[in-house]
């Protein structure tokens, strides 16, 4: 069964930066977009950033400019670079990768900014 593990959160002071990757444990077939959506506490979960299988990116207004994803030759990791961080940033980042047939999700990876 294909998993999608997540890695790169943690605690980082206003300004810092991170980097979050997604790898799929197994091959996904047809995946046509890949993205990264956050939720807050007491939020709704909310779109960061999604990237098509022809590299066309789309960023939350919120993160424009700050934040960049990419993915790997295979397309089968997916990262999201994260500067100039706000603690307005803070919550749990999970990526996803989307396919005709279903849309695969990964567990969740906390990001905090706090001095």
């Amino acid at each position: 069964q294909v998993q999608l593990v997540e890695s790169g959160g943690g605690l980082v002071q206003p300004g810092g930066s991170l980097r979050l990757s997604c790898a799929a444990s197994g091959s996904i077939f047809g995946v046509y977009r890949t993205g990264w959506y956050r939720q807050a506490p007491g939020k709704q979960r909310e779109l960061v950033a999604t990237i098509t299988s022809g590299d066309s990116t789309n960023y939350a207004d919120s993160v424009k400019g700050r934040f960049t994803i990419s993915t790997d030759n295979a397309k089968n990791t997916v990262f999201l670079r994260m500067n100039s961080l706000k603690p307005e940033d803070t919550a749990v980042y999970y990526c996803k990768f989307s396919t005709s047939a279903r849309d695969y999700w990964g567990q969740g990876t906390q990001v905090t900014v706090s001095s």
